[in-house]
This record gives C-alpha cells, structure tokens and sequence, in this order.
C-alpha cells in the first residue's frame, strides 16, 4: 500500500482524537496523556539505548536496544555503505544509532566461532522487503572493522547492472564491457575505508595497464589502487586486480606476515545473476557475465580461500524482472545463483518484534520525531503498528508524515 495514503489514513484518526481532548470540558483526558508522555520521557533513553557500544560485547541482553556509531567510523567504515534513509536520519538527529537485533547477533556469533584456517564460509541474510538487512548486515562489518578486518564492502550490487553511465569495451578481455567511473568511485571508497593496510600489503605481481604506465610486483597496494583512481580508464581491471591480491593475502603467509582477515560484504548479491538494464551497442541487451566487476566479484565470492568471511544480503529493491512478493534465496538468486552460493548459512531478517518496536518507537519520541500529539497515546501508538506491520522501513517513512 502506498504509503502516502497510509499516512492519510493515520491522520484523521490523530486529528479527531487530539480535536476531543481539546473540547473535553474536564479537561481530564488531556492533563492524562500529558501525565503519561510526562513519566515516559525520562526513562526513554535507558529503555531504548545501551551504553555498551562494542558490537564485540553485544548479546542477547542488548536485543531491541540501540547503540551510537561512532562518528569516526560512520566516515571511515561507511562512506558509501548506509541506507539513503538512515543516512538522512543521522543527518537529521545528529547521530547514528543501530538497533542491535537477533539476525545480527547471529552473524557475528559466526564469525567469533569460525575457523578462518579452513574455505571462507558464506552467509545469506534474507527477508521480507524493509525488514532490516542491510542494517543488520552493516551491524556485523562494524563488528568486523573493530576487530581490525579488511573490510570490502559492496553496499548495492544493483547498481553495477542498471544506469551505468558509461560501457566501454575491455582493453583487457574484448568480450566483456568495463564500467570505470562505478569502479573508480569504489576505489575511492575503499582506500577511505582501509587506509591503515594500503602500505603494508604487497603486489605479487607485475601488472601492465598501458606501454607507460604498470605496477611492479612489491609495490604497496596503495600505489595499485592510485592508478584506478588517477586514470579512471584502467579503474575496472585495477578493481579486478585488487581482489585477486586480497583473495591470495587474506590470512597472511606461512610465517604469518602480513596477516589480515578479509570481509567481503556484498549487498543485494542477487544481481550477480540476474538481469541487467545495460545494453551494448548493437541494443542488445548486455549479461551480467560479460560486465568486467561482475566477472571478477563472482570469482571472489567462491570460497576457494581461507582468511575470512563472505557476508551477503538479498534484496527486492532494484531487482529486475522479479516479482515484488520474491524474498527467499532459491526465489531471488536462481538456480545459477544459488548453486553458486551453496553452500552457505542462511540468517533470516524478520519485522520487528513487539520489544524492537517499542525501542523503535521510544527512540523517535526521544529524538522528537513524532510531532503529533496523538501519536504519543497508546491508541496512536497501535495505530502505528498496525499500518506498518512492525515493518522497520515502513514504519519510519510513516513517523516522517506525522
């Protein structure tokens, strides 16, 4: 349902109800709901937040409750990684909270128990549309970047087969397209992101990009990355040659030099086998196989090596030519897909429960996101659960009319 007209919906019932508490001749009702906001407020903050802001020290006694990114790492771990929305609302509330939730304390148990001497293991988060994936997904490469991980996040793999603004032959392999200005833009993100390791790993190898210009084995990957940067041509095979280095260095060499662990994290990794939008010049439509970073984002999420993890989610959103109700992962990666993936650890995302809700909910009237009076009554509040389902995405565009 639209949800412009939910918001209409919603108004009415707000407005005669706040309209009868103004023409109560006792007054009563009115000096009731200020008597109950009143006792709420100051004990807001200890119902919906938690001082503990190490996602390595999250457990089940944090369930529902929110913690602070810290400013440093919203800039660093997530320049190009958060929600449009959230991104808003941290704009907007001059901060940056996470809720801590089930399926992410899930993931990140995973990955304290796992043996990173062994083929990464892959995780699958999936659930209805809206219903906290991406969130939940962020909440473990925090929990990853912590604990001094690589990180290399794809934050929305839709966008590399839909509205690209520029195709252009391979130099590299002539049948296959390269989309520099996408790839140069990530680059850009990820040297942002792991700055601290840029000069401590190696080239293994020399790489050749024109006659003039090459990277030399030994060289700091830094220096590899400069080159995608610098001359944006090149970006889509210097982006290929980055995630072989990392996929052969994760967990460091026999003598434990240079040892990191890797988390390649890729959101709505259903387009890696889906449809594209792009189409070559001929007006035939291209295959994700044939797109440079496709090719080399699928050959990395094999779990041929070791020293790390691959964290992935699904997504409805940007989807092409999938049916809107398609949530669970044979629906939206495939059979090429999925049996690319297999095997891997499925961790469902469900809507809010009545405690996450309730967080949820005493956490906007804390940052005065609900303006409407009648939105902080019990009658407002189930109205609220009702429309949205408990639905997270929902349920704060609907808090955004009131």
């Amino acid at each position: 349902m639209n949800l412009h007209k939910l918001s209409l919906r919603l108004r009415p019932t707000l407005t005669q109800n706040f309209r009868h508490l103004h023409i109560s001749s006792s007054g009563q009702q009115l000096e009731a709901v200020a008597v109950e906001t009143a006792s709420a407020e100051p004990n807001l903050l200890s119902v919906c937040r938690t001082s503990e802001q190490d996602p390595a020290c999250h457990s089940e006694q944090h369930t529902g409750q929110l913690y602070t990114l810290p400013p440093g790492h919203i800039h660093t771990l997530f320049p190009h990684g958060l929600p449009p929305r959230f991104q808003l609302q941290v704009k907007t509330f001059n901060e940056g909270c996470v809720m801590v939730r089930q399926p992410s304390l899930e993931l990140i148990s995973y990955l304290k128990k796992a043996d990173y001497s062994k083929p990464a293991q892959r995780f699958v988060l999936y659930g209805l549309t809206g219903s906290g994936k991406t969130m939940s997904l962020c909440h473990a490469l925090h929990y990853c970047y912590t604990q001094g991980w690589l990180i290399l996040h794809i934050p929305d793999a839709h966008l590399w087969v839909k509205n690209c603004k520029e195709l252009l032959p391979s130099s590299f392999h002539p049948s296959r397209f390269d989309q520099p200005i996408q790839a140069s833009q990530w680059l850009k993100n990820f040297k942002v992101t792991n700055e601290r390791f840029l000069s401590k790993i190696k080239t293994t190898q020399n790489y050749v990009w024109t006659k003039r210009e090459r990277t030399e084995e030994g060289r700091p990957l830094g220096e590899l990355i400069d080159q995608g940067v610098n001359r944006v041509k090149s970006s889509s095979d210097v982006l290929g040659a980055l995630l072989r280095e990392l996929k052969l260095q994760a967990g460091g060499n026999a003598e434990g030099e240079g040892a990191f662990k890797l988390a390649v994290a890729v959101d709505g990794v259903n387009a890696l086998w889906g449809k594209t939008s792009l189409k070559k010049e001929d007006r035939t439509v291209c295959d994700p196989e044939e797109l440079t970073l496709i090719h080399n984002l699928r050959k990395l999420l094999k779990n041929d090596w070791s020293g790390g993890a691959i964290l992935t989610s699904l997504s409805q959103t940007g989807s092409l030519f999938k049916p809107r109700s398609a949530y669970l992962p044979v629906e939206l990666l495939g059979e090429e897909g999925f049996d690319h993936m297999e095997p891997f650890v499925p961790v469902s995302v469900s809507n809010y429960s009545e405690k996450e809700f309730e967080s949820c909910y005493l956490y906007y009237l804390d940052r005065n996101w609900l303006q409407h009076p009648q939105s902080r009554t019990e009658e407002g509040k189930k109205e609220l659960i009702f429309l949205s389902n408990k639905n997270p995405s929902i349920l704060e565009r609907l808090c955004a009319f009131l």
